[in-house]
């Protein structure tokens, strides 16, 4: 068997509309595989630590020995875990496991025991300003063909609230050069939402499947409130009730709602979601492909998760290049308890800079029959969008207490 020897890579960094860092890997018979790498609000932390210590220790490495890679690359370091080394990681798997469908002449969910369902349910965002907006936003979707919109509106007396942007279908929260500070009250927010999902059910119906992202902002027992005063309206999932830090927090809400939940944007391993899992204190890991360590990793999480009867909910926002995009479409496709996956539309400029392969058709979608992950960057587009230094939000409580955004 012919070794596909790794003789270069190189970062790019690039912002059509808002940052993105991707890793490209070239191997001795020209073939080459891209990988996501962007963690937004802090893209350059990866972009260094890839090549000053990443990449070196690639040159000359066997394209097909994915697993071995990825166990130096964590083990090898040392200083294990966190976000900046995990989404470095999870760059060099996706660029691999593209290399490895192309060199197999194969899509990538085929070399993962092949599809496990048709296509892959996705959820919208709707948003708005005041409840109507958010219904309005929420029909089109559901006109659009979608199965699953998430419920976002504004908070009264609030001046801006997280998920709720001027555009209907784009949303950048990364938004300025230094963080904008954000108000949030609790209290009105709690009053709000019972609201907004009584609403949306007496417009959109039954057949479609209601969610909303707390956000990280409750403590449990508000979280345990808040789920038990949506129940009539079978919410698909709550989103990030509260900090996940604290794993244990999750079976305090257990105790006071059957709403289902969801948790693990911002996870990196296995380990941030072990105990949540073990002890079925979750419904949906949303751990993403980027910043969990790649394909690779995920797997591991989602095979334990199976074994709670636990689904996966990536999140799939639009700081995920399209090169995550396709990676989380593949691992959906392919693994057996997938839940549903989160889809914001990039806007034109990134999807130029991204061409892929995937596709979208009533409120599902499907990675491409093309070898590999079905994505590459043009190199020549993306030069001409040079990057720009955009921070997250902060949050401060109405007395002026930091607060989780």
């Amino acid at each position: 068997m012919i070794v596909p020897k790794i003789v270069n890579a190189r970062v790019i960094v690039t912002c059509p509309g808002r940052n993105f860092v991707t890793l490209k890997i070239e191997c001795d018979d020209g073939t080459t595989g891209v990988g996501d790498a962007t963690l937004n609000g802090r893209e350059l932390s990866v972009a260094s630590y890839l090549t000053d210590h990443v990449i070196p220790c690639l040159i000359g490495r066997d394209a097909h020995r994915i697993e071995d890679i990825w166990q130096y690359l964590y083990k090898g370091a040392y200083w294990r875990r966190g976000p900046v080394t995990m989404t470095a990681i999870a760059a060099v798997d996706m660029a691999l496991w593209d290399i490895k469908g192309k060199l197999a002449g194969l899509p990538v969910y085929q070399l993962l025991g092949g599809a496990s369902r048709e296509g892959v349910m996705v959820y919208g965002h709707a948003n708005g300003t005041t409840i109507e907006d958010t219904i309005e936003a929420a029909l089109d979707y559901q006109r659009q063909g979608y199965k699953a919109i998430r419920i976002q509106c504004g908070v009264p007396g609030m001046p801006s609230t997280y998920g709720v942007s001027k555009d209907r279908y784009f949303y950048e929260p990364a938004d300025a050069d230094l963080p904008t500070e954000n108000v949030w009250s609790t209290s009105k927010y709690l009053r709000i939402v019972p609201e907004l999902f009584e609403a949306a059910r007496a417009a959109l119906g039954w057949d479609v499947h209601l969610l909303h992202d707390i956000h990280h902002r409750l403590t449990p027992i508000e979280a345990g409130r808040l789920g038990r005063d949506l129940e009539p309206y079978r919410p698909f999932w709550l989103e990030d009730a509260t900090p996940a830090e604290n794993q244990e927090a999750f079976r305090l809400i257990r105790q006071h709602t059957t709403a289902p939940l969801a948790v693990g944007e911002i996870f990196n391993s296995i380990w941030d979601v072990k105990d949540l899992i073990q002890n079925q204190l979750i419904d949906y890991v949303r751990a993403t492909v980027v910043h969990a360590g790649g394909i690779t990793h995920l797997r591991r999480i989602a095979a334990l998760a199976d074994l709670y009867q636990i689904r996966t909910g990536c999140h799939g926002a639009t700081d995920l290049s399209p090169v995550c995009m396709a990676a989380a479409l593949h691992f959906d496709l392919s693994v057996p308890n997938f839940g549903v996956q989160e889809y914001m539309r990039h806007t034109p400029e990134t999807d130029a800079v991204f061409p892929h392969a995937y596709s979208f058709a009533d409120g599902m979608m499907h990675p491409g029959d093309a070898p590999g992950l079905g994505v590459d960057i043009d190199e020549e587009l993306a030069a001409g969008y040079d990057y720009k230094r955009a921070f997250l939000p902060v949050n401060r409580l109405e007395d002026g207490t930091m607060h989780s955004w």
